[in-house]
């Protein structure tokens, strides 16, 4: 049987001098050779099904033939997780700072010309070794720079270094009002018919300040380098970001499914032994450019109309806006839709809006995986 092995690392102090930790649990694989992962959840801390994820995982992997190393991160963020707000959890953005939490990773900038002239008479094996010790090496410098840096930097930094240690990195994710959905790569986009997840973003591989491209870009570059100087290896290291449905909600029903889901996955890429299949459904892809943000037009008051994850035809209404103040008059209540096919996957979760607020992201110009 599989052992879970539980301890902590440290991410910071708090000002009253206590060490700010978070939990991890560690499974060894038995073939040193085979591909290891590092999953993190609960980054932003509304977002807590990534943890009933995890758990599930964890649960299903106790019963298989683990074969390369796993790492998991729940409750990634302690700050953001204890940032409440009454009945609701605020933990998005750094409150000393502001900053997304999930937008502070370090973009290392390796200056490849240099750095690949000194080791290009390296394995591929030996090439990604010292590249690998490279970016670690990278993180620990940020961490330890004379300045110092913002608190949700450095806990991002420490999170990048662990998953800098591996060769797959998931991050568990929610939206506010949310269908399932996956961020990943266009170099990797084969990946996205393992996860149980209907709808894919596929990205571009430039760094846009969160985990999974924080993670996959540096290999990215080292890859699309050493192509431009005649060396072709397949990007050597995978990185997602998995948007398991709502905030503030668990779901271990759910969650099992998505577990079953990453489990496909980790058997197709060898992590272990087992095969498993995964879900018979029906998936579908939009390019990052094609996913729009519509915003409010008017302050008011907000009836979302459309279902997130269920294809929206032009014309039909999208969001209902009332207003009080205008009661009397034409513009007391408008309907609002769009010009154009979409289909919506995430929705703003307060019904009480300022002009401008973002309410809906949809997928445009969506096609089959």
């Amino acid at each position: 049987m599989t052992k879970v092995i539980p301890s902590s690392i440290q991410v910071g102090e708090l000002a009253t001098g206590q060490a700010l930790n978070i939990p991890l649990y560690d499974i060894q694989g038995s073939d040193s050779a085979a591909p290891s992962v590092y999953i993190q959840a609960n980054v932003h801390g509304a977002e807590v099904q990534g943890n009933a994820v995890i758990y599930q995982l964890m649960t299903l992997l106790e019963g298989y033939d683990v074969l390369g190393d796993i790492r998991f991160a729940p409750l990634a963020n302690p700050l953001g997780i204890n940032q409440k707000s009454g009945e609701f959890t605020l933990g998005r953005f750094d409150p000393i700072t502001g900053v997304n939490w999930n937008r502070e990773y370090f973009d290392h900038n390796i200056d490849l010309t240099t750095w690949y002239a000194e080791h290009q008479h390296l394995t591929n094996d030996g090439l990604f070794d010292a590249y690998r010790a490279t970016l670690v090496e990278s993180c620990q410098a940020r961490l330890n720079q004379p300045f110092g840096i913002t608190t949700g930097h450095r806990l991002a930094v420490s999170l990048q270094t662990m998953a800098h240690k591996v060769d797959i990195v998931l991050d568990l994710h929610t939206g506010p009002k949310s269908c399932k959905h996956l961020y990943c790569p266009e170099y990797d986009i084969d990946a996205a018919r393992f996860f149980s997840i209907p709808y894919t973003l596929v990205i571009p591989n430039s760094f846009g300040g969160a985990m999974d491209e924080a993670a996959f870009c540096p290999w990215w570059q080292l890859t699309d380098f050493a192509a431009q100087h005649g060396r072709e290896f397949t990007v050597p290291v995978s990185a997602f970001t998995l948007e398991l449905a709502s905030q503030e909600r668990i779901d271990l029903a759910d969650a099992l499914e998505d577990a079953k889901g990453i489990l496909a996955y980790l058997s197709h890429r060898g992590v272990i032994c087992e095969k498993v299949e995964p879900a018979n459904m029906a998936r579908f892809g939009c390019y990052l450019k094609d996913y729009k943000k519509f915003h409010a037009p008017k302050a008011g008051l907000i009836e979302y109309c459309a279902a997130v994850g269920q294809p929206l035809n032009a014309g039909q209404p999208l969001v209902n806006i009332l207003r009080m103040d205008l009661y009397g008059s034409d513009e007391a209540h408008q309907v609002i839709s769009l010009p154009m096919d979409c289909v919506p996957i995430l929705h703003f979760a307060s019904a009480s809006v300022h002009q401008g607020t973002e309410l809906y992201k949809v997928m445009t110009n969506v096609f089959t995986l």
